[in-house]
């Protein structure tokens, strides 16, 4: 069974080394999907989502929402952010996937190869 929560964040960054507009510091309204994988408790669930909120705020929202990208992940792109937030979350939850929009049609996604 998969469950699966959308979070939002506000932050800013620019890429170093990369000849285009991003290259300048500029900021983003960023959507982060989690998806966890797990078997049903005997309450009928895989986690309670308040649970998964309180995971995804206290340690990846709390540092990343409002923020200067460049100060946590050297090259802050959209894939890198991603590797960055499973790092953050690949002990405290049951990952299969992280999808992170940086605008409303652009995203990158991180999945667990074996259900890991």
């Amino acid at each position: 069974m998969f469950l699966a929560k959308d979070f939002y964040f506000e932050a800013a960054h620019h890429l170093i080394n990369y000849d285009g507009k991003c290259r300048n510091i500029h900021g983003h309204s960023y959507k982060l999907r989690i998806t966890i994988q797990g078997k049903l408790g005997k309450n009928g669930m895989v986690m309670d989502f308040g649970d998964l909120k309180n995971i995804v705020k206290d340690n990846v929202l709390e540092i990343l929402d409002h923020s200067d990208l460049n100060e946590f992940v050297d090259q802050p792109t959209a894939e890198n952010l991603c590797i960055y937030i499973w790092d953050k979350l690949k002990l405290l939850l049951p990952l299969y996937e992280i999808r992170l929009w940086e605008t409303r049609d652009s995203m990158a996604f991180i999945r667990s190869e074996n259900g890991n």
